[in-house]
């Protein structure tokens, strides 16, 4: 019994090995290339909204190469953007739209090699990231914000926390982790997360601190980065919700908050109040939501020792027009 075991202890390991190693070289990825984007939509605005995976972000030097190698391994300097959420206000059909995108995709890098998306920050900019973005979905992307763990936190408890309905997988691992005591309470019993066992799922209320850990959930429930990105998005759309009864005097205020709670950006002042009226204007309307890449258009892969998501790059493109276009069916709707 006891070969019998060994032997098949064995079997296992090799059959692990030959996992691990089963790597191989990409697709080619094709990209549009960035004078041959689309034009942007009439009444459409896009703001990209980065946060690093730092609790203290980093500005990245724009005048600096790539960074080094360093014994095979990427030198980490300013952090990986592991929440990337395009924003699109679209003043002409009346609509706000969160477009997310999972970390691991797969996607050109600005030298034509094979890399991850959210490492393009850290190793090439902010700016070359928009492009970046730009070429792989045509849609032209220019204005950013970059934010860090704990100015997202600052903004979130400026607003007052959030509501966000868990569920039994999310709270066994909340309470596993370093939630701080008091952060996150059951919105019925009033309970902290961290007291007692046997917590339902139900609605809870995060301050800024625990509403980040939430958003980092990746093992809990199934779905990884891609329920990730959903996470993230929740969060936005629940913020956004409790925005829409605020006075003008009160988006002012918040905008200089968002400018005071940022690692860096290319929007100044007045562009950002521009936004905020936009946003102030369609406070009513519903959040669509989207992530890229759809489902059916995304395959795991390991390259470069790298667990990645290789992705077809032309139904995100088809996938992220059709959401888009859809601005002209609702104007055309209403003109009927």
């Amino acid at each position: 019994m006891r070969r019998v075991l060994c032997a098949l202890f064995a079997l296992s390991l090799l059959l692990l090995a030959g996992c691990a190693s089963a790597e191989r070289t990409p697709r080619p990825i094709e990209t549009i290339p960035y004078e041959e984007i689309s034009p942007i939509i009439e009444g459409q605005h896009h703001y990209l909204l980065l946060c690093t995976d730092l609790w203290k972000g980093k500005v990245r030097p724009a005048d600096i190469d790539p960074p080094t190698y360093e014994n095979g391994h990427r030198r980490d300097l300013y952090g990986n953007t592991d929440g990337i959420v395009l924003v699109t206000l679209d003043t002409r059909a009346h609509r706000i739209m969160l477009t997310s995108f999972i970390r691991d995709a797969l996607i050109k890098k600005p030298n034509g090699g094979f890399g991850r998306i959210n490492y393009v920050y850290n190793d090439y900019g902010p700016e070359a990231l928009c492009r970046l973005i730009s070429e792989h979905i045509d849609v032209r992307v220019e204005d950013y914000l970059l934010f860090d763990f704990t100015q997202i936190a600052n903004i979130v408890d400026y607003l007052g926390g959030v509501d966000i309905e868990l569920n039994a997988s999310e709270i066994a691992y909340l309470q596993r982790y370093a939630v701080p005591p008091g952060s996150v309470r059951n919105g019925e019993t009033g309970r902290d997360l961290r007291s007692g066992a046997g917590h339902r799922p139900g609605v809870y209320h995060f301050n800024g601190h625990s509403a980040v850990l939430y958003m980092r959930i990746r093992k809990a429930g199934g779905g990884g980065d891609f329920m990730r990105t959903q996470r993230a998005r929740t969060v936005m759309s629940t913020l956004a919700d409790k925005c829409r009864e605020i006075t003008w005097e009160d988006a002012e205020a918040l905008v200089n908050n968002v400018m005071e709670n940022n690692t860096m950006t290319n929007i100044n002042l007045e562009d950002m109040l521009e936004a905020a009226k936009f946003a102030y204007s369609l406070r009513d309307c519903t959040i669509e939501e989207l992530r890229l890449p759809p489902d059916g258009a995304v395959t795991p892969l390991t390259f470069a020792s790298m667990a990645t998501q290789e992705v077809d790059w032309e139904a995100c493109r088809q996938a992220m027009a059709n959401y888009l276009q859809n601005s002209f069916l609702v104007i055309d709707d209403e003109e009927e």
